[in-house]
């Protein structure tokens, strides 16, 4: 897998989170905002992966925010960051089934993060997209496009019929992943800059 330096940046700041929130677990594991950071960073350094690992970081990011619910239930941005985390591993199960479970408790979380935080645009537009997300799963599995546009291991396959199909397949992602990713970097940017300034009032 190819990144861009922008990529490569990003991979370096959210592995340095990671390691920073490992480190203060282990001296305050109670810390809501430090799991959450932690499960953040976690889902964004998930789509760098392979599926497998891709896999296994969301269920652990799951692991941290559901901990960091424990104690405080009412943390909407880790209620919202746990949807995208449902969303991501739903997108990467391919029977539909099963991926409606996932959905159903992404769509669950953000409307929870919507009731805490009713002004935040973000967690609206993510409730209203996890909404179309079971058509948009179907439709990429329909043309064999899961493995592919999801995971970033398997990118040629032989029954490649030219740029076109490649070309739509990175449109996919992109449709899908696109607001995820979006989310998660600003979930975990302002969960940076909220410990040195008070968040601005949505304008």
């Amino acid at each position: 897998m190819e990144f861009s330096q922008d990529d490569f940046d990003r991979l370096l700041l959210f592995e340095h989170t990671r390691k920073t929130a490992e480190t203060n677990y282990a001296k305050n594991p109670l810390d809501a905002e430090n799991l959450t950071k932690w499960g953040g960073a976690l889902l964004e350094l998930s789509q760098f992966q392979n599926v497998s690992d891709s896999k296994r970081m969301i269920n652990d990011a799951i692991t941290k925010l559901e901990e960091a619910l424990v104690i405080n239930p009412l943390k909407h941005d880790a209620l919202w960051c746990l949807g995208n985390a449902h969303t991501s591993q739903a997108f990467l199960t391919p029977e539909l089934d099963e991926a409606k479970g996932s959905f159903d408790k992404a769509h669950d979380c953000f409307q929870k993060a919507v009731d805490e935080d009713p002004t935040n645009d973000l967690y609206r537009k993510s409730l209203e997209v996890t909404a179309k997300a079971p058509e948009l799963h179907m439709e990429i599995h329909k043309h064999g496009l899961g493995q592919q546009a999801l995971g970033g291991g398997a990118s040629a396959s032989s029954n490649d019929k030219g740029s076109k199909k490649k070309k739509k397949s990175s449109d996919l992602k992109y449709d899908i992943f696109g607001w995820i990713i979006l989310a998660v970097g600003i979930v975990a940017w302002v969960g940076m800059a909220k410990s040195h300034i008070p968040s601005p009032p949505p304008r």
